[in-house]
């Protein structure tokens, strides 16, 4: 079982160490090839480094969307059979969000997934939506079911688009 969290874990040491927690044994290019499967390599590349740059604890020296893009490509070279992304994707600028919503499609393929969000580009394309109002399920479906039926869950992601429309 796999999880990525809104707050992630990172500790001191390089990005490849980071990443590697997941997979100890992990070569460099088992490494690299996970990063580039979430086309985020060219990304983690480009710090001063690559994949050896050295972090401090907690991800000090990256960005937000960086930190996420670790623990996504830590996600992704564990290979989980289930993956829980809580908030994931809250704590990032839009663009950031559009590259890391690629990269979240290749690593949710394949694997049962129970993503946590209010974002809801990140559940767009689920199997099955939850809409939970004070810890109880008020909807559920598909995004098209939900969005038809012009209830809570088409309220929050009108107000959801027109929120990014204004970024």
């Amino acid at each position: 079982m796999g999880m990525v969290q809104q707050q992630n874990f990172l500790f001191s040491g390089t990005l490849y160490d980071n990443i590697r927690l997941a997979k100890p044994d992990a070569t460099l290019e088992e490494v690299r090839e996970a990063a580039r499967r979430l086309d985020c390599l060219d990304i983690l590349e480009a710090l001063p480094q690559g994949l050896m740059t050295e972090v401090g604890e907690r991800g000090s020296g990256l960005s937000v969307g960086q930190r996420q893009l670790v623990c996504f490509t830590r996600a992704l070279l564990a290979d989980p059979r289930v993956l829980i992304l809580d908030e994931a994707t809250s704590s990032i600028d839009a663009i950031t969000e559009s590259r890391l919503q690629k990269a979240l499609q290749t690593l949710l393929v394949g694997r049962t997934s129970f993503v946590v969000a209010h974002r809801l580009s990140t559940i767009r394309n689920a199997d099955a939506v939850l809409v939970l109002d004070q810890g109880k399920i008020i909807e559920r479906g598909t995004h098209a079911k939900l969005m038809s039926q012009k209830g809570h869950y088409a309220a929050l992601y009108e107000q959801f688009v027109q929120v990014d429309d204004r970024n």
